[in-house]
């Protein structure tokens, strides 16, 4: 590879690494392969699967630029420079830069500042267009507010849960009625667009759509959940099979889906399923589900909150993220408190040990005023 003063802005690096897209996937995501004009793989940590893909090929800059990616599982994106940064764990932009050279078997100039320049874009939130529009749909570049948009028309096109496939899913992951009063952030579209890839053409399958909302209640994005409409498989547990059955819209940071108004006390975890487990035996409490791990860490902390109930999923990045929240929780003068499921997750808890042993064991969980407060009488 080329000998390059790199003096000039980040982005003629980015540029680089474009031009030698595949080498660079086969390096820093050796468990992914090639599919046409993209390289497939589960995420930036370099898992097997299909979540995440990279242009191979195509314009220098803008849309469908080689080197561009996106999680659709997690609304990530950005060019090669962001992924040797999420794939290396490195913070300081500088570190990429060097690390960068190192791939591309650059000399670095002494002294040579290296500015992050406007043609190199940061981690986002979005995701696929709801519906096939031209030059829209899993686009990195496509822009976040064009997003928030489609997610508000989709969640308007979506129709009221009760008696439909995306209730009937729910119950059989063993959510009550009980926990689903007050659930006005979940819907149900009959026919929720899906594509395989971004350039495949689209799919339609029913779809459990939740509304992603900030702290006043705007909709700021949307979670499609999409199911099998033939019945509830014991393996895929009532989700469509396609490759990703989970993938939002929007802008998801520091947002949720909500159940409740959080005055003083909130309980917050990854999951709709795990949050709607938790509201099985406390359906009162004011909850939010963050959707993933990551942003769960980054969820933002409403105002005049004592008591943050953090619900842990047993894995690392669960335990990552409870971490990072409880840290930010506690530095804003709050109490936090970790919720711990006896299996994987809350609704795993649910559905293998059944409601009276969840009940039981969040219940020893809260402190003693929470429980005279949100326990269910009788």
């Amino acid at each position: 590879m080329p000998k390059h003063d790199f003096s000039k802005p980040a982005a003629e690096m980015a540029q680089l690494l474009a031009r030698h897209a595949e080498a660079v996937c086969r390096h820093y995501l050796p468990a992914g392969r090639r599919q046409g004009r993209y390289w497939l793989v589960g995420d930036v940590h370099n898992t097997p699967g299909r979540s995440l893909f990279v242009r191979l090929t195509g314009s220098g800059t803008g849309k469908g630029a080689a080197g561009r990616w996106q999680d659709a599982a997690t609304d990530q994106y950005g060019d090669l420079l962001d992924l040797i940064r999420e794939r290396c764990g490195l913070t300081d932009f500088r570190d990429v830069a060097e690390e960068a050279r190192r791939f591309l078997g650059l000399e670095r100039h002494d002294h040579a500042p290296v500015a992050r320049g406007d043609g190199v874009s940061a981690m986002s939130v979005v995701s696929a267009a709801p519906d096939p529009e031209p030059n829209m749909a899993g686009d990195p570049d496509f822009a976040p507010v064009h997003a928030q948009r489609a997610a508000k028309r989709l969640f308007a096109m979506a129709q009221p849960l009760t008696g439909t496939l995306a209730e009937a899913y729910l119950y059989r992951r063993g959510i009550t009625s009980a926990a689903l009063m007050d659930a006005g952030a979940l819907r149900f579209h009959p026919r929720c667009f899906y594509r395989v890839d971004p350039d495949a053409p689209p799919e339609t399958w029913p779809a459990l759509i939740a509304a992603v909302t900030d702290l006043k209640g705007a909709i700021t994005g949307v979670q499609r959940t999409w199911l099998d409409p033939e019945g509830f498989d014991p393996v895929r547990l009532g989700k469509a099979p396609v490759a990703t059955p989970r993938r939002a819209l929007g802008l998801l940071l520091g947002h949720a889906v909500r159940f409740g108004m959080a005055e003083d006390v909130l309980a917050a975890g990854e999951g709709i399923e795990t949050i709607l487990s938790l509201r099985c035996a406390l359906p009162t409490m004011p909850m939010a589900a963050a959707l993933s791990a990551g942003h769960l860490a980054a969820l933002l902390i409403p105002a005049g909150l004592r008591r943050l109930y953090i619900a842990r999923d047993a894995d690392l990045a669960g335990d990552g993220a409870v971490a990072r929240l409880t840290e930010r929780a506690e530095a804003a003068g709050i109490e936090a408190m970790t919720l711990f499921p006896q299996r994987g997750d809350f609704n795993d808890d649910l559905r293998e040990l059944g409601l009276p042993a969840l009940r039981a064991n969040l219940w020893a969980q809260l402190v003693p005023e929470d429980v005279a407060r949100f326990v269910p009488l009788g």
